[in-house]
């Protein structure tokens, strides 16, 4: 009997980078289906069910931010990376806000691409875990079993990175957690200088979790290190 591959959904418009991605994603072990605009994309994600999604931020039709959302509707915990061409970070926090789980940059690696595609695989994969339904930090009331925050009337989901996060520095309560170490145990991938990926998830999670986000008084920055969670 043949192992069943992985379904990877591509929402790129740049002929050239689908040939090249879906040409080593198929090497790499991978089934690859491709749509060129966001509406056959968001179809393509009800129809095909994938694995995990990649998503281009430009489109001829929309943008990358409302097809995420769309697609969030529909599957809340389908791992999309989203491909963006702008280096800023308010566009790859956006990007997080809409509900993907990476950004990698253009001009960019295949081989990082696909380094993080299996990342997301081997997490989603690993055995699970006993989990106790979850916690409080000051008024929000964070739920692992369910992946949401309740804070007031409002609740918010959480994507598996967010409760990877959560759950670390939960278990560390008080201490620095190096953000080599959340990069390493949450994404699977080395750090590097130019990495802000958990930089970008703190700054998401401060929304969800904290009264004013810009004066965080829980999930705090230890300069030069990293974070840590005061409850």
């Amino acid at each position: 009997m043949h192992e069943q591959r992985q379904k990877i959904l591509l929402i790129e418009d740049d002929p050239q980078i689908v040939l090249g991605l879906s040409d080593a994603l198929t090497f790499e072990g991978f089934e690859v289906v491709s749509a060129s605009t966001g509406r056959e994309g968001v179809a393509l994600a009800r129809a095909r069910r994938p694995n995990a999604i990649v998503l281009d931020l430009m489109l001829p039709d929309t943008n990358g931010f409302r097809v995420c959302e769309e697609i969030r509707s529909l599957d809340r915990l389908v791992p999309i990376i989203m491909l963006t061409a702008r280096a800023e970070e308010l566009d790859k926090i956006r990007g997080l806000d809409a509900g993907a789980d990476d950004y990698v940059t253009k001009p960019f690696s295949v081989g990082e691409l696909i380094a993080r595609m299996r990342a997301i695989f081997r997490r989603a994969e690993r055995p699970a875990e006993p989990l106790a339904d979850g916690f409080r930090v000051a008024d929000a009331v964070v739920n692992l079993s369910n992946h949401t925050v309740i804070r007031g009337k409002k609740t918010e989901q959480l994507s598996f990175y967010e409760v990877g996060m959560l759950r670390l520095l939960h278990d560390r309560a008080g201490q620095p957690v190096s953000r080599d170490e959340l990069l390493d145990k949450i994404w699977g991938l080395e750090a590097g200088p130019t990495n802000r990926t958990v930089d970008n998830f703190v700054v998401k999670l401060r929304k969800k979790i904290e009264r004013k986000p810009d004066k965080p008084e829980h999930i705090l920055t230890v300069y030069g290190f990293g974070y840590k969670l005061a409850i």
